[in-house]
């Protein structure tokens, strides 16, 4: 019994392993993976917002949007954001010319306007814009053309880019840009037969001058775009006005910014 009694006690202990160390487990590989996915959409958003036209952006945005019937820019009508553009690039939304939200809208006819009128305003629309599936403007050209419906008729804006202007820097010699975009537009105006007004707009100077010429230049180039129209076909008896704002209606917030460089050619409403 002694022997027994002074025998030693045998202790068995067991460790507890587990794999990995504890809170160094797997779990934070799965967020990181997660976190490493949700920059790369990031990044990828902000490439395509980069990449694409104004144009192309909106397309996209009608695609996802089809049972909402959303103006490609809109001139005041009574859309989701009561006539403000969000797609317009580098430029402040801003409601049509003449529109109210209590209006109806432009292009529905039931506000007064011929809808036959409307129609024809939005096929040559669709044309320049690609808004059916087909465009007759080339992808350079494009980039160049916005376009939006008021009350006063059908807006086709055309404006310098950074690196290609419309004009030779302070004259009224066209570059090759504008020459190609002027026959097209002679070319599409035929569809239809409403009368056209042009508008002149350049960007602010630099400095004060004395003898300021934006006043000049704006009437100057509204008028040599009047007489390339007349030279590509377009019937001379349609143009009702030819005028320059100088810069006094700019595009974007910075006045001497190339974008407030810009031409407007208005396909008017008939007055019945």
């Amino acid at each position: 019994m002694s022997a027994q009694q002074n025998a030693p006690v045998i202790i068995i202990k067991r460790k507890k392993v587990i794999a990995g160390g504890g809170h160094h487990g797997g779990a934070w590989k799965v967020a990181y993976a997660d976190f490493v996915t949700a920059m790369m959409a990031f990044f990828m958003l902000m490439w395509l917002l980069n990449a694409t036209t104004e144009s192309q952006r909106k397309g996209i945005a009608d695609y996802f949007s089809p049972s909402i019937p959303l103006a490609r820019i809109s001139g005041g009508g009574d859309g989701a954001f009561g006539g403000d553009s969000v797609f317009t690039e580098e430029t402040l939304a801003r409601n049509g010319t003449g529109a109210a939200v209590t209006m109806p809208s432009a292009m529905d006819g039931s506000d007064g306007h011929n809808s036959e009128e409307s129609d024809n305003l939005s096929e040559v629309e669709s044309l320049l814009s690609g808004g059916g599936g087909e465009s007759m403007v080339m992808d350079n050209a494009m980039r160049h053309i916005m376009t939006r419906v008021t009350d006063e008729g059908l807006i086709i804006e055309i404006f310098d880019l950074e690196d290609e202007p419309l004009f030779e820097q302070g004259t009224t010699t066209p570059t090759p840009m504008l020459l190609d975009i002027t026959r097209m537009m002679a070319e599409v105006f035929g569809i239809v037969t409403n009368d056209l007004a042009v508008n002149g707009h350049t960007r602010s100077e630099p400095v004060v001058l004395m003898n300021n010429p934006v006043w000049d230049l704006s009437q100057s180039r509204a008028d040599q775009l009047r007489q390339l129209l007349e030279s590509g076909g377009f019937d001379a008896e349609r143009i009702q006005r030819v005028t320059g704002y100088a810069d006094r209606k700019p595009a974007v917030t910075n006045p001497m910014s190339p974008r407030n460089n810009r031409m407007e050619l208005i396909l008017l409403r008939s007055e019945d």
